[in-house]
This record gives C-alpha cells, structure tokens and sequence, in this order.
C-alpha cells in the first residue's frame, strides 16, 4: 500500500538516523579504523543489512523511501522497481509492493552459465526502472547495475538508497554525469548528530568522526597504511 502521509526530510532524516542506531547499525571507532571496501582507512562503518531483522523499523523505513522517491521523482514515474545484488534486493521487493510495481534484481556480474543473465525478471524496452540499494559511498558502484538496466533497452535515471555518505562531493556529480539522480533517507551528518544525542559514545570518538567527516580523504590519505 502506497502511505499517505509524507513527512518533512528533516523528520524523515533524524528518525531513520536514530532507527539505524537502535539496531546497530553504526558503528564508530576512532581508535581501529575499519577497512572499507576501496583498501581505506575509516573510523564509521554501517551495516543497513541489519534492517531486514526488524519488522517494525523495515516497514517504516520503506514507507520513508517510496515516499522520497515519489516525491522527488513524481507519482507515475517507474514502471518497475530494481533491487542491486545482493543488499538491494529485499529492499527492492518491499519498495515494489508499496508503489505497486514489478520487482527485478541486478547480478553485480553475468552468473556464469544458463541464459548468463544480469538481469533477473521481466525488463525490456523503454521500461522505467527505479534503482534499490542500501546505501551509497561515492556512487561508484551504482553505474554498473544502471548500465546493465539500459542494456536491456530500458532507462534509468533515478536510485535511491537508504543511507548515503553524504561527505564525498564527487558523488551526486559522478551519478548526474551518468544522467542519474539520487535520493536517500539520511547520511552521517544526520547519524552524527543522533550519535550525539544518545549519549553512546565518547566525545573523543564523536571529535574523531567529525574530522573524517569534514575531510575524509585528507582523514584516510593521513591514515593510510596505519
């Protein structure tokens, strides 16, 4: 069902940023960075996977997506909803119910053997396809499933996520060059200062998560190798 209430997303940004703290989905350690993906030093990792356990926080959360994606991008805008492997793909699913939409998934790579497809459902020709994941760091990753989907002959010009880093400002560039816009529920801006008022961690580790927050490259070029 499509909700019909649509909160500010200020509101949407705060309450999704204190969800994600209640199921541990933060973590912060300024201490032993984490490595990310990429080989690079961070003190914040997020694990928005974590959702899926809990009913409640699932539900309103992709109530708060649908409600984003159809207010920045319209009403009747997608003719089918696109989940990336693997994060993305329960995300997808819900999201589709709710906009009452069909449900296909993106394999990060051909699977090898059968039809060797990347696409898995029904999408053709001058589909629109809204893009699911969980959450986006530079929005790098985004355009190889955004090409897959155009391959098929369908568009796609809009994903949503989530969370989204919100400190790389190479990343909405990255995606509208790619003629791709992106919505998401909050960042760590919003997170930090939820970390903030929860009182669960130090004020070191917070004064070190700003600083990488302010400049995070600069944060893991000084950190790099450590």
């Amino acid at each position: 069902m499509i909700p019909a209430s649509f909160p500010p997303k200020d509101e949407i940004a705060r309450l999704t940023a204190g969800m994600l703290l209640e199921v541990g989905a933060v973590h912060l350690n300024s201490d032993d960075p984490f490595i990310l993906a990429s080989g690079l030093p961070s003190p914040t990792y997020i694990d928005c996977r974590k959702l899926i356990s809990f009913p409640r926080i699932r539900s309103v959360l992709m109530d708060f997506l649908t409600i984003t994606v159809m207010r920045d991008a319209g009403f009747e805008a997608f003719d089918i909803v696109a989940g990336g492997e693997t994060a993305g793909i329960p995300f997808a699913a819900l999201v589709a119910e709710r906009m009452a939409l069909p449900m296909t998934y993106v394999r990060k790579k051909p699977k090898g053997y059968g039809r060797n497809a990347r696409i898995e459902g029904v999408m053709g020709e001058g589909d629109r396809v809204l893009l699911i994941e969980d959450l986006t760091t530079d929005g790098g990753s985004k355009l190889s499933f955004v090409d897959a989907i155009r391959e098929t002959g369908a568009t796609c010009g809009h994903t949503a996520v989530i969370f989204s880093y919100g400190i790389f400002p190479e990343t909405e560039k990255k995606l509208g060059d790619h003629g791709v816009r992106l919505s998401a529920l909050c960042t760590w801006w919003d997170v930090l200062a939820a970390a903030r008022e929860s009182g669960g961690f130090t004020p070191a580790t917070l004064a070190e998560v700003e600083a990488f927050l302010t400049a995070p490259r600069a944060w893991q070029e000084a950190r790099r190798g450590t």
